[in-house]
């Protein structure tokens, strides 16, 4: 299924709030074309009159068994005309644009540079070459839990104490399971009773428990 088939007809609807307007704005265009990117740089320019250059692209690739597709880049770029602009900076991001499709090299750009192992950076550097482009931070991400057995403890420690023995009783161990990574933590009823002796305070009051664990 392509993507237009995928997103089928019907509208793009934008809904802002915020406390010192009287009333919310809200825009509303047709969906034309059923890429994201066509369609939404359409609603800024039609219901919000702001000046973009926006695209987005995805790579797809089936697996090894053919029994899953699987996404292997994805990314895109909106480019904002802002007031007071000069001519001169307009001039300069649109001549940037062009080499950015021709070094792309695909009827979706980003999608080449993206697919060629490019990296959002290597985009902004395209765009704004010659415009003194400075990065104000970067960070990459990683994956990190901070799951524990603290955690757990304190979580434990936040249910009637009846109910932690009914749990001992029946299961003989206390489990659970990280929803964001999966580690798996048990305790046993000695380890249970251990940790119970040597806890004070009340879990549920101690605002410094985060910054300690």
């Amino acid at each position: 299924m392509s993507l237009p088939e995928a997103i089928g007809s019907g509208t793009v609807q934008v809904v802002k709030n915020h406390p010192d307007w009287p009333n919310p704005y809200n825009g509303i265009t047709a969906i034309r074309n059923g890429d994201i990117d066509r369609d939404v740089g359409i609603y800024l320019a039609e219901s919000e009159q702001r000046s973009c250059a926006l695209a987005a692209g995805i790579t797809m690739k089936s697996s090894q068994n053919k029994a899953a597709i699987l996404c292997s880049s994805s990314g895109g770029y909106v480019v904002e005309q802002l007031p007071g602009c000069s001519k001169e900076t307009v001039q300069i991001v649109e001549r940037n644009l062009v080499k950015l499709i021709e070094r792309d090299g695909t009827k979706i750009p980003p999608t080449g540079i993206l697919g060629s192992g490019g990296t959002p950076w290597d985009i902004c550097a395209i765009i704004l070459e010659g415009l003194g482009l400075e990065p104000l931070q970067q960070i990459e991400p990683k994956y990190v839990c901070k799951c524990t057995r603290e955690r757990l403890f304190r979580a434990v420690r936040l249910l009637p104490r009846e109910d932690v023995q009914e749990i001992l009783r029946v299961e003989e161990q206390i489990e659970a399971r990280c929803e964001f990574c999966g580690k798996v933590f048990r305790m046993g009823p000695k380890e249970v009773a251990k940790r119970f002796a040597e806890a004070n305070g009340d879990p549920s009051l101690d605002k410094n428990w985060h910054e300690k664990n």
